[in-house]
Formats: C-alpha cells, sequence, structure tokens
C-alpha cells in the first residue's frame, strides 16, 4: 500500500464532463477504523472543497460471492469529474492527509466508476 500512486494518467482519459465514483477497498493495519478515521477527519476539507460527497461507508459483514480476498471496510465517493479528484490528490495540503490513510491501511483497491449512459 504505502507508495502506491493513483493512475492519474488513466483517469484524465475519463469523461471530464461526468461524475467518477470511486470505490475503496480497505484492509485496517493493526490502527484499524480508529486510523482511518483520523484521515476521514483530514480529508473531509478537502473533498467538501471539491464538491466530493461519501455516498457511502460501511464495514464488511460477509462475502457471499467472490474471491478470498477479505476487506474490513468499503467506501464510496462520488466526486464532480476526474479532474476535481486528481486536483484534490495532487493539492500538497491532502497529501500530507494521505499519509494518515497509507499508515491505517494494509491494502486496498481503488476502483474509478462511471455511471452507465
Amino acid at each position: 500500500m504505502n507508495g502506491e500512486r493513483p493512475d492519474l494518467e488513466a483517469l484524465s482519459r475519463l469523461p471530464a464532463d461526468r461524475p467518477v465514483v470511486m470505490v475503496n477497498l480497505m484492509k485496517f493495519t493493526a490502527q484499524g477504523r480508529d486510523g482511518y478515521q483520523r484521515y476521514v477527519d483530514e480529508a473531509t476539507p478537502h473533498l467538501k472543497r471539491i464538491g466530493a460527497r461519501v455516498r457511502y461507508a460501511g464495514d464488511r459483514r460477509e462475502s457471499v460471492l467472490g474471491s478470498d480476498v477479505w476487506w474490513d471496510a468499503i467506501m464510496v465517493v462520488e466526486y464532480p469529474s476526474p479532474q476535481a479528484f486528481i486536483d484534490m490528490v495532487t493539492d500538497p495540503g491532502y497529501r500530507d492527509a494521505h499519509r494518515l490513510r497509507n499508515d491505517a491501511l494494509e491494502r486496498h483497491e481503488l476502483i474509478a466508476t462511471t455511471a452507465w449512459s
């Protein structure tokens, strides 16, 4: 997890005039959700500044179908555009908060999605 950077070039190829919904699959370190909550507290002003909204956040309960990869939690965040996400993650103030995220996650997957038209 640590040191991974989002593929901003891939994001820039998405439709610029449509929202992008980021699906976060998260496995916590020993800090657990409390450690991740510190990141959320620091990141929230950056999300608000660019007009992003958390659509869902919750704990994984049971895997009903799929691989044996176990995630602790899922968060779904809608950004007004791919560029809004890029602007946030390249902002120096956000990068400070992002360090808290790295410390709280053992592994993660971040999936960019767009709505079917």
